[in-house]
């Protein structure tokens, strides 16, 4: 499998050295003081769903699916960040030995939407990307291909972005789609419209199950069902901490029927999901052969992405040795990821504290534009 060199930071002599994405992060310096990861991807894993014993252990990775209830003091907290960050430096510190190893290869753009494109806001149909970055995105595309990939269903974040020259890869790469305005990588083929849908055979039962949650969710004050079209979302919130309890109890009763259906776990979010074996990380190989770039050397591939489900096309890049993973984070989280962007660290002055009339107290993508606008200046007048 091909090695692709990307820069991280050698913590001894504090100069940067070019490594492969594939490799392990380098070794803990001494003094590093380890980060209490959130336990709740294990959790999930072994959570039966028929098992009422389990209930408690659930509701511990939701908590734990929120990095602000880490307890921990301001100086411990400090000492975990800077420890995190040397294994994860900011792809903005990084942009020049980033465009270097990318430097004659053909890059490729995948972008989650929630905490990455637009904030986390309480409202889910609320979470309007602002116009500054729907411009920044559209220059992106015109240099590279360029998906979003994301946990909502195709029609909802389409209606957001409003971009036709992008591929769309819905329910968590389940519903892809597009462009309307195709990106041709091989100027003498013409270009073929791309649909897939792994999962169409449960549409029935994921209704079906949307119209359960829904009815069992209404004495929960603050809960929130959304139907993703091949997933649904259960959005926790708004919903006072001391009826998490009682919300995992209602999804539990619901999915025990289902067998055919898992639950994973965002941020403040229970996602039901059928059993298939697809994620976002086969999303962005199935979008790399549509256009003809999955056996490629020559191929960079970057995923800016917030979430535990980002993890998989995060690991799916270190599996194949291309590219990169950036994290979107103003927390340490355990990451498959190579780089970071922090917020309000990495927002150059003069952003406003809202966009599109939307507060963003928990938004990260101002970091994001910037990065990103970076890429549409520099990067194509360095490629061949």
């Amino acid at each position: 499998m091909p090695q692709q060199n990307v820069v991280m930071s050698d913590t001894k002599s504090g100069i940067n050295t070019a490594v492969t994405v594939a490799q392990k992060p380098p070794a803990v310096p001494r003094g590093y003081i380890p980060y209490p990861y959130p336990r709740s991807r294990r959790v999930l894993k072994n959570l039966e769903i028929n098992g009422e014993q389990r209930i408690n252990a659930w509701v511990d990775s939701m908590r734990a699916s929120s990095p602000t209830n880490a307890k921990s003091t301001p100086s411990l907290a400090e000492e975990q960040y800077k420890s995190w960050i040397l294994h994860h430096p900011s792809a903005l510190d990084m942009f020049e030995q980033i465009v270097d190893a990318s430097k004659g290869k053909q890059i490729v753009m995948f972008l989650d939407y929630d905490g990455t494109l637009s904030p986390i806001v309480d409202d889910p149909d609320r979470a309007f990307m602002s116009d500054s970055m729907r411009q920044t995105v559209r220059k992106l595309a015109r240099s590279f291909p360029t998906a979003i990939v994301t946990g909502r269903c195709i029609d909802k974040v389409y209606n957001f972005v409003r971009l036709e020259e992008l591929y769309y890869a819905g329910s968590h790469g389940m519903d892809i789609k597009g462009p309307s305005k195709s990106f041709k990588i091989n100027k003498d083929k013409e270009s073929e419209e791309v649909v897939f849908q792994p999962a169409s055979e449960f549409l029935p039962m994921i209704d079906e199950v949307y119209q359960q949650l829904v009815e069992k969710s209404k004495s929960t004050p603050g809960a929130r069902v959304e139907n993703n079209k091949f997933c649904i979302s259960v959005h926790f919130r708004c919903v006072d901490e001391k009826k998490w309890g009682e919300l995992a109890q209602k999804v539990r009763s619901v999915l025990k029927e289902y067998p055919k259906l898992r639950l994973t776990q965002g941020r403040k979010v229970l996602e039901i999901r059928p059993t298939i074996k697809w994620d976002k990380g086969m999303a962005l190989e199935f979008l790399l052969e549509s256009l003809g770039l999955a056996n490629c050397t020559d191929v960079f591939p970057i995923y800016i992405g917030d979430d535990k489900t980002d993890e998989d096309a995060f690991k799916k890049l270190r599996d194949r040795g291309q590219g990169l993973g950036i994290l979107v984070s103003k927390f340490p989280k355990d990451t498959s990821a190579s780089y970071s962007l922090q917020e309000p660290n990495e927002a150059s002055d003069g952003f406003p504290s809202t966009f599109g009339g939307v507060e963003t107290s928990e938004s990260t993508f101002p970091g994001v534009i910037m990065y990103i606008d970076e890429m549409t200046m520099y990067i194509p007048t360095l490629l061949p």
